[in-house]
């Protein structure tokens, strides 16, 4: 793909992964729109990011297809197409599970899992036109379980199970489908500060550079479910 006045759509993109790979693509001459779910979010991101003429920012709940309808209408009317999707939107909440309340089990599933789905069936009609990209962020925890992620390990592993279906729905209209499944990442999930000692971990660059790697690749070739993990976890 030449990335050059490409258009990309990047839910929960005003901070962490989202905000680095919104930072790669511009880098690469794409227009960006990030979502976030508070008009202070996006703007706040916006402020640090360059480029401005070709960076939107769009309030977006992906909990309610209604707001990713309007997300993808938006940035249609702005720019006329839509080429790569991001379904990078997350939350974690973390406790054994005879612990964990209804509230946090729901948050889980309505953001990270309905969320990819209502980012898809927003933006799949534009990306047929496109013959466009849509990835979705999971985890490692979508195929490695661990004590107290129950809920968490529940909407990753859904997450990694419905990307590689629908790219089995969607390659015969040449869009590409792929889920990242990246391990210890330096943002701010789950209420964490990146500091200096996050220095072993991904960094939000890192992936972004990998979603420009994909999207670069020759279209006969797909890399469906990528894993990426810190190479040195044992300096932590």
């Amino acid at each position: 793909m030449d990335l050059k006045g490409k258009v990309a759509y990047i839910t929960g993109g005003t901070k962490g992964i989202g905000y680095g790979i919104a930072e790669s693509l511009l880098a690469q001459g794409m227009k960006v729109a990030i979502s976030g779910r508070s008009q202070k979010s996006v703007d706040e991101a916006l402020m640090g990011l360059n480029n401005k003429e070709n960076v939107v920012g769009i309030v977006s709940d992906v909990s309610k297809l209604a707001d990713e309808v309007n997300a993808v209408d938006t940035i249609l009317k702005q720019w006329g197409q839509l080429d790569v999707v991001m379904a990078n939107a997350g939350v974690g909440h973390f406790a054994p599970i005879d612990e964990m309340s209804d509230k946090d089990w729901h948050s889980m599933i309505d953001t990270n899992l309905n969320g990819v789905f209502h980012t898809l069936k927003a933006s799949v009609e534009a990306l047929k036109k496109s013959e466009g990209y849509y990835m979705t962020l999971a985890s490692l925890a979508g195929t490695n379980f661990f004590a107290t992620a129950a809920g968490y390990n529940a909407t990753k592993f859904g997450v990694v199970g419905f990307t590689q279906a629908a790219m089995l729905d969607l390659r015969k209209y040449n869009i590409k489908v792929t889920t990242i499944m990246p391990g210890s990442v330096a943002t701010h999930f789950n209420d964490h500060v990146p500091s200096d000692k996050d220095a072993w971990k991904i960094q939000p660059e890192d992936i972004g550079q990998l979603v420009v790697d994909l999207l670069k690749m020759h279209p006969r070739t797909l890399p469906s479910k990528i894993e990426v993990r810190p190479t040195r976890p044992d300096l932590k």
